[in-house]
C-alpha cells in the first residue's frame, strides 16, 4: 500500500528511524511522498532518491559521524579561536562536509536539484531567520526568494535544514530583494511537519504516517525550571514543540509512531556502534507496536 511519511528532527537520535522503516518495508507500505525537518529530511531525501532501507542501513552503518565536524582551520590552530567564529560565523562547525556527503549520496541517483525528482515528492523544512519565515522547500521557494525549485540543490536544503543553530553556521540565500536570509535547522519553527501534506480541501489522497523521535504529548513530562539556564533549554524547546504538538492533538496521534529517545543527546556525534544498535532496536519495537493497530 501506498502512504505519505513525514519525519521529525532528532539529530543523531535518527538511527531510530532505521529500525521503524525496517518494519514499515516488512509489512508492505510504501512511500509515494516523504518530508522532513532536520535529522528526518535526510531520511526523507534518501528516500526520495529512491534508496530504500537496507542500502540506507548500509550508508548509514559506515558512517562516522566525527567526520561532520568541521570548524575553521583557525580555530584548530588557535586555540580559544572557536569563540571568535561562534559569536560573528554563528556556528562552531561550517558543515560543509555533511553538506558534500549528502550530496554524494544523492548523486549515486543522479539526483542533484529538486527538478531531479518527481514534483511534490519531496518536501523540506528550513527556518529563515531573516525574514522570521518557516519555508518549506522546494515549494516557497519561487514565492519567497525567486528562485527557480528545479534548480535548488536537494543536498542544500537538507543541509539548511539540519543546520542546528551554533553547532552548524547558519547557510545564507539571496533573494529577489538582495537580502541575504540566514537559514536554520527547520526544528526551530517546526519539528515535526505532518500538516506538509494537507490539501485546501483537506482531503488526503492517501494515508499519512509520522514517525516522531519522542513521547507522544500525552506522556511527556514537564519542564524543571530552576535556572537561566534551565529557561533557556525549556525556551528552545517550546519554540520546538508547542506548534506541533497543538496540530498533533488536535488531528494526528493515531498516525503517528513514537519513538521516546533517552540519555542520547541529539549533537553527540561520538555515539558508539552500541548506541545506534539501540536506538534501531528501540525504532523496531515502537514501529511493530504502532502496526499492530495502525487503521488506513
Amino acid at each position: 500500500m501506498k502512504i505519505d511519511g513525514v519525519f521529525s528532527g532528532g539529530g543523531v537520535k535518527a538511527f531510530a528511524f532505521l529500525g521503524a522503516l525496517e518494519v514499515i518495508a516488512e509489512k508492505n507500505l510504501k512511500f509515494e511522498r516523504v518530508a522532513g525537518t532536520s535529522a528526518g529530511s535526510i531520511l526523507a531525501a534518501f528516500i526520495a532518491a529512491g534508496y530504500n532501507i537496507e542500502e540506507m542501513k548500509r550508508l548509514l552503518d559506515k558512517l562516522e559521524l566525527k567526520e561532520f565536524l568541521d570548524p575553521p582551520l583557525l580555530a584548530k590552530v588557535i586555540p580559544g579561536s572557536k569563540w571568535f567564529f561562534l559569536y560573528f560565523q554563528m556556528g562552531l562547525n561550517k558543515g560543509d562536509k555533511f553538506e558534500r556527503w549528502v550530496y554524494n549520496q544523492l548523486a549515486e541517483r543522479n539526483i542533484y536539484t529538486f527538478g531531479d525528482l518527481k514534483s511534490g515528492y519531496l518536501k523540506v523544512v528550513v527556518s529563515d531567520l531573516t525574514l522570521g519565515k518557516l519555508v518549506v522547500i522546494p515549494d516557497d521557494l519561487e514565492r519567497v526568494y525567486g528562485i527557480n525549485p528545479n534548480d535548488f540543490p536537494v543536498a542544500k536544503a537538507v543541509r539548511m535544514s539540519a543546520g542546528f543553530p551554533y553547532f552548524f553556521m547558519p547557510k545564507r540565500v539571496l533573494g529577489e530583494n538582495k537580502v541575504k536570509s540566514l537559514m536554520v535547522d527547520g526544528g526551530l519553527l517546526s519539528n515535526f511537519p505532518i500538516w506538509v501534506f494537507e490539501s485546501e480541501t483537506n482531503k488526503r489522497t492517501r494515508p499519512i504516517l509520522g514517525l516522531k523521535l519522542s513521547d507522544s504529548p500525552e506522556q511527556s513530562h514537564p519542564n524543571n525550571i530552576k535556572n537561566a539556564l534551565d529557561m533557556l533549554h525549556a525556551l528552545f524547546t517550546t519554540m520546538k514543540q508547542a506548534h506541533d504538538s497543538r496540530y498533533i492533538a488536535k488531528s494526528e496521534k493515531d498516525n503517528i509512531i513514537f519513538i521516546p529517545v533517552k540519555d542520547v543527546q541529539t549533537t553527540n556525534f561520538m555515539i558508539n556502534e552500541e548506541v545506534k544498535s539501540k536506538l534501531i532496536q528501540n525504532g523496531r519495537e515502537q514501529a511493530q507496536k504502532f502496526l499492530k493497530r495502525w487503521s488506513t
